[in-house]
């Protein structure tokens, strides 16, 4: 602990952002890093409970309590091998996790909490600012062979595990570059790719092999699936050339909108809409990319994917933004009495609302209304929502004489995905669970692994959709269940 009454004589300090006129200039991210001194005083924050709860609030059990006192005590190389022990990859949490660390923070109970996700990003920033973000090869070789299957965070941290205990990794991608969710679906001004990049770099000299532009099943993708693979190859192929195959792809069956006029162009999924700019900052080349400059765009769906089509429709120059959700407005100030350690329902605004959006709740969406096959506005209506008598379910009634037509030259469908692509699991004929996930026990013989001999699944494609950091823990454990199979034994980490 680094300063007994630290927590009482120092106020949270949150990290500095551009402007939004600045920042909405460009595509690059805006968020600064705490100081050196201001890490250090953020970290004498830190109580050290008895129990401290924010390491079970944390999906990857990052050891909080200890980065904290070695950031304090400026023992910054120490703090990132603490770091590290648990986090493959803490530069995209201690930029885009949602900290549920901080939920938990005991300090959270009557004040503010420390500020464990500006430490985390400070920490990772000096790592790689001071050459020690390094390769670890493994000792020796294995002689076992494992495919990964999906490049985000779940088979990166899956990929780089495993490769560390000596097995032979390639991972494939089904598009052109590594990354999944990090690459194309943040947008460049949370979170730059060169992270990325780097990351690569460091894994390729631990022995990963990438191959991009490789779809791994049978048939066509559904409408919404982001993909340019050049090649597909089947499962069976797959199996017979690996000891051991990890399907680490995400949850990208987007939800849809069955409302009428849902086929007027410029109505869109979100993930139509993101990577394309995603790509074009990368460099590339978009045909018929679709813009926002000068239209009225509409965003339903209130999550962090709606929140990154506000953000860049008005990186685009769109002429308004506004943004829906069909559930009620979350108090603006959580129950910490009734919520705490728990991730509490709160209202909660993003960087990309403070550059501009106008924001409504308890709204559903009845037509999509057009000329010339284009979509030209919405009619939307309030709703409440009322406990059912016979069921005691919560079920949503529309407000006599609320519905309303607003202007809508776009819209942007965000409100979740809900399954994996379908064809992918169908192909190496893995179970399902109600859902539509592969199904995989995470605990007792075999966790992660599915009914199919050799085959394990983690991230969304098990779990559902979920947030970066669980994909990160879901590959560090999967890993060593791999490694158990495949050895009779591990030293990995869960």
């Amino acid at each position: 602990m680094g300063k007994v009454t630290g927590f009482m004589e120092y106020e949270r300090l949150a990290e500095t952002y551009e402007t939004p006129e600045k920042r909405k200039q460009h595509y690059r991210e805006f968020v600064m890093h705490l100081s050196d001194e201001e890490a250090r005083i953020q970290g004498a924050r830190c109580m050290d409970c008895g129990i401290p709860f924010c390491n079970n609030g944390c999906p990857v059990n990052n050891i909080i309590p200890d980065f904290n006192d070695l950031v304090f005590r400026q023992d910054w190389r120490g703090a990132i091998d603490v770091l590290h022990s648990t986090n493959n990859f803490p530069e995209f949490t201690g930029r885009i996790c949602p900290a549920p660390c901080e939920a938990a923070c005991t300090l959270n109970i009557n004040a503010d909490a420390v500020g464990i996700k500006s430490i985390e990003h400070a920490i990772i920033d000096k790592a790689w600012e001071n050459g020690w973000v390094t390769p670890q090869p493994p000792l020796r070789p294995s002689g076992k062979k494992v495919a990964v299957v999906g490049s985000g965070p779940a088979g990166l941290a899956a990929a780089q595990q495993l490769a560390r205990a000596g097995h032979a990794v390639t991972v494939f991608e089904k598009n052109s570059r590594i990354g999944g969710l990090l690459r194309y679906g943040i947008p460049d001004f949370k979170l730059e790719k060169t992270h990325i990049d780097r990351r690569m770099e460091q894994m390729k000299s631990e022995g990963v092999v990438f191959k991009t532009g490789v779809y791994i099943g049978k048939g066509g993708l559904p409408k919404g699936v982001a993909s340019d693979a050049k090649r597909t190859i089947d499962p069976e192929q797959i199996k017979a050339e690996f000891d051991a195959v990890v399907l680490a792809g995400g949850s990208e069956t987007p939800r849809d909108l069955p409302a009428p006029g849902r086929e007027l162009d410029g109505v869109y999924f979100a993930l139509e809409f993101l990577p394309q700019q995603n790509r074009v900052v990368a460099g590339d080349k978009v045909k018929g990319q679709i813009l926002a400059a000068g239209k009225h765009v509409v965003v339903i769906g209130g999550g962090d994917t709606g929140s990154d089509c506000v953000g860049t429709s008005n990186r685009q120059g769109a002429k308004s933004v506004t943004q829906f959700e069909l559930l009620p407005q979350p108090p603006e100030t959580e129950n910490k009495t009734l919520t705490w350690p728990y991730w509490p329902l709160k209202l909660r605004t993003s960087s990309s609302h403070e550059e501009g959006c106008q924001r409504d709740w308890s709204i559903t969406t009845k037509e999509f209304r057009g000329a010339n096959g284009k979509v030209k506005s919405i009619v939307t209506a309030r709703v409440e929502w009322q406990k059912d008598a016979k069921t005691g379910q919560m079920k949503m009634v529309e407000v006599p004489g609320s519905e309303k037509e607003i202007p809508a030259d776009l819209v942007f469908l965000a409100m979740g995905f809900v399954n994996p692509v379908g064809s992918a699991l169908d192909a190496f004929g893995v179970d399902k669970d109600p859902r539509g996930n592969a199904k995989a026990a995470t605990d007792g013989a075999g966790c992660y692994k599915t009914n199919v001999d050799k085959v394990f699944a983690a991230g969304d494609m098990r779990r559902g959709q979920s947030l970066v950091v669980w994909a990160i823990r879901e590959g560090r454990q999967c890993a060593r269940a791999v490694d158990e199979f495949l050895m009779g034994s591990s030293l990995l980490p869960r």
